[in-house]
């Protein structure tokens, strides 16, 4: 995948930035999210085959997930490195993987770019990644560098957004703040949390990476919400600053009751009869093979 119009430097360096500002909203917000989201780790840990004495990378691995679950399975004779772009978020997966107890694997956890792995060639059986893949502003430079990781045979498993319209849990809120802050379209190949949502392109760049046995299937994580309420708290902790920065300067406060009023709107029509908000948010899951 090639890039135009746009700077993938200065696209690199605000995702760090931005991710390292939103760690402590993620760290907040970790059980809530994992509602939905831990059912995806586990079925990326079982599409890898993952089992005892095994070697893992996780890649963009945010708080922790789904390198410490991993852990667990291939327990104390395996070995687990995560990698994020954010140091703030390396720092909380860190922690967090101090505090496992001698069942699971030691677990590695450092900064680093998908793109430019610094890692031992043939040095993981499996490599995982949960919706991290797809800020990669060159797909295919980042599935060679996978490939390059992964001993020969060895899996590829991980999870991208698919269709916006498919992923409410992601898309209703921004897609409020988008019309409410008339936030201009980005270029056309900036990488975005759906840009692997074209399961025929994907699949194109993965062959093109040298990887075979591929398959491209969808999985539903089942997020839930007490009520509207908390789908408010969670773009209003887990968005980038600069977001809540546009709404203070375009309706006077980032508190602003219209903005997250609307917000709270894009959901209702998602309650349950038993006052939950329901999210189920289909994801694409790639499986594929050295």
């Amino acid at each position: 995948m090639t890039t135009t119009g746009f700077e993938p430097a200065r696209f690199k360096a605000t995702q760090r930035a931005n991710w390292n500002a939103m760690s402590g909203g993620w760290l907040s917000w970790r059980d809530k999210f994992e509602r939905g989201a831990a059912p995806v780790s586990r079925h990326l840990i079982a599409l890898a085959g993952l089992g005892p004495g095994q070697r893992v990378l996780d890649i963009g691995t945010g708080t922790g997930e789904p390198a410490l679950t991993a852990a667990a399975v291939v327990g104390p004779t395996g070995h687990v490195t995560a990698i994020d772009l954010a140091e703030d978020m390396v720092a909380i997966a860190a922690d967090r993987a101090a505090k496992l107890d001698d069942t699971a694997a030691p677990v590695e956890v450092r900064q680093g770019d998908v793109e430019t792995l610094d890692l031992p060639e043939a040095g993981y059986d499996a490599v995982l990644s949960r919706w991290g893949l797809m800020f990669a502003v060159d797909h295919i430079a980042a599935f060679r560098a996978v490939a390059s990781v992964l001993r020969p045979g060895g899996t590829l498993a991980a999870s991208v957004w698919g269709e916006p319209a498919d992923a409410p849990m992601v898309s209703r809120g921004f897609r409020v703040l988008a019309q409410r802050l008339d936030l201009p379209t980005p270029p056309p190949d900036e990488p975005n949390p759906y840009s692997m949502a074209d399961q025929e392109q994907t699949e194109l760049e993965l062959r093109a990476a040298g990887f075979t046995d591929i398959a491209i299937t969808d999985f539903t994580a089942p997020f839930w919400l007490t009520d509207t309420s908390e789908y408010v708290e969670f773009y209003r902790v887990c968005s980038p600053p600069g977001l809540l920065t546009m709404i203070e300067k375009r309706y006077g406060s980032a508190d602003d009751p219209g903005t997250w009023a609307a917000i709270a709107d894009s959901v209702a029509d998602l309650r349950a009869p038993d006052g939950t908000i329901q999210l189920p948010s289909r994801t694409r899951i790639i499986r594929a093979r050295r």
